[in-house]
């Protein structure tokens, strides 16, 4: 990792949603947990951006689409993303973004669509290592029982969001 490289951060706050937010100059590379602290998002840094430098600012960030998700007026974010991950968590997000709004999908099912049906455990880490969370929309994952497990942000976070995007499908 260039030692030189730059990102910036942001505390986004709306409503009852205190989200820490990264960038890089490619888009969002963080969103972190509703109300974890700020060591959440330096750990994550240090992984993905060892040497980088950590800048506060705002203002390198457009706030207006995640505002209009977060109170039910926008189905798609469609913000530019800068995501870190390995090849197969790459496929994984990239299957996981497919799920509609409103919608779910299983760990399994995601393993199924990858072609992997035995790698449903190995689908749930790659799930789990999400950094920008419900722009790559993992709170729509569950357990094929219909059960919510797992979510980096927390089992509250999820229900909020699955309940927010149910409430707004049905308008």
């Amino acid at each position: 990792m260039d030692s030189k490289k730059t990102f910036y951060w942001t505390l986004f706050l709306h409503n009852e949603w205190s989200l820490y937010v990264a960038s890089t100059e490619k888009g969002i590379c963080y969103i972190g947990s509703n109300n974890a602290s700020f060591d959440e998002l330096l750990k994550w840094g240090e992984r993905h951006f060892n040497g980088a430098k950590l800048i506060e600012n705002p203002s390198a960030f457009e706030t207006n689409k995640l505002i209009e998700y977060l109170d039910g007026r926008r189905i798609n974010i469609e913000l530019p993303i800068d995501l870190r991950g390995t090849d197969f968590q790459q496929q994984v997000w990239k299957l996981v973004m497919d799920v509609p709004y409103g919608e779910t999908a299983s760990y399994k099912k995601i393993a199924e669509r990858l072609g992997r049906p035995s790698a449903v455990r190995a689908v749930a880490g790659a799930i789990g290592a999400n950094p920008v969370l419900f722009i790559v929309p993992c709170h729509r994952i569950i357990a094929s029982n219909g059960k919510l497990t797992g979510f980096r942000g927390g089992l509250p976070m999820k229900e909020s969001l699955l309940r927010l995007e149910k409430e707004y499908k049905q308008q």
